[in-house]
């Protein structure tokens, strides 16, 4: 595995990407990104520019005040952004919180060409190298194939018992059913061979 190098203060370089804080000037792509019908498939609905202009503010704070979270994503000599990716705090109850969660959320021209698994493979190192977290999940509705590979990828495991009905997804709603993955750092060191 190729270990990612923090090269200044909340950031996070990988082999082709850049982790970062977000800037004001993110707004525009953000609101394009959260705006998108192919993006937002699996969740309730796109977002407004408004909501995307509120979702930044938290994001550029979070990071402020942690050093960590959903960071802006750039490939180098590509684009500037292309999404964001990074670990957040799970903010409902459930059976498994509390607990931080690794997602990714690209826009679709950089679909298939593996940023979100080595952006989110990052974001799990310093979860557990920096943050010295004891497990990371991921979660998903059962029909989002594309981010149940990348969690499969990262090695992550679904058991399904595990599986809830999202509190945030009103009642009959097609996306009320979650999956759950979960990623030990004992795994994960084993699979780095740090063990």
């Amino acid at each position: 595995m190729v270990k990612p190098i923090q090269y200044a203060k909340n950031t996070i370089r990988t082999q082709r990407l850049i982790l970062r804080p977000w800037r004001q000037e993110d707004l525009d792509p953000l609101a394009r990104l959260n705006a998108d019908p192919r993006v937002m498939e699996f969740l309730l609905s796109p977002l407004t520019r408004e909501e995307s202009a509120a979702r930044l503010e938290v994001y550029i704070k979070h990071i402020q005040d942690h050093g960590w979270g959903l960071w802006a994503v750039s490939v180098p000599g590509v684009s500037d952004f292309i999404g964001w990716i990074g670990l957040w705090p799970i903010g409902f109850e459930a059976h498994f919180t509390p607990a931080i969660e690794v997602g990714w959320r690209l826009l679709p021209e950089f679909w298939g060409q593996a940023y979100a698994t080595e952006g989110a493979r990052a974001s799990i190192q310093y979860g557990f190298d920096t943050l010295h977290l004891d497990e990371i999940v991921s979660l998903t509705v059962p029909a989002n194939l594309r981010s149940r590979r990348i969690m499969e990828k990262l090695g992550m495991h679904r058991d399904p018992k595990d599986d809830f009905d999202h509190p945030n997804v009103p009642e009959g709603h097609p996306l009320k059913r979650h999956v759950l993955y979960r990623l030990k750092a004992s795994d994960w060191q084993k699979r780095a061979g740090l063990s």
